[in-house]
């Protein structure tokens, strides 16, 4: 059987963390920022973790 490819678009969008939960970036956040506010746009810099029923399909797409 041949090995399976990582989908390029998961590849740059999430990471693993050591626990094994699968790290993302939020979205709204690439224009019209100037409505946004400070706390608002502040807020979306963190990490976030993909939710639990997403994560099946994440793992497939990463071949995880």
């Amino acid at each position: 059987m041949p090995k399976g490819k990582t989908r390029s678009s998961a590849k740059k969008r999430f990471t693993l963390t050591a626990s094994g939960k699968i790290k993302r970036a939020a979205a709204y956040r690439s224009h019209i920022l100037t409505s946004k506010s400070r706390k608002r746009k502040r807020k979306l810099r963190a990490d976030h973790l993909v939710a639990k029923q997403d994560e099946h399909a994440v793992r497939r797409m990463l071949h995880v």
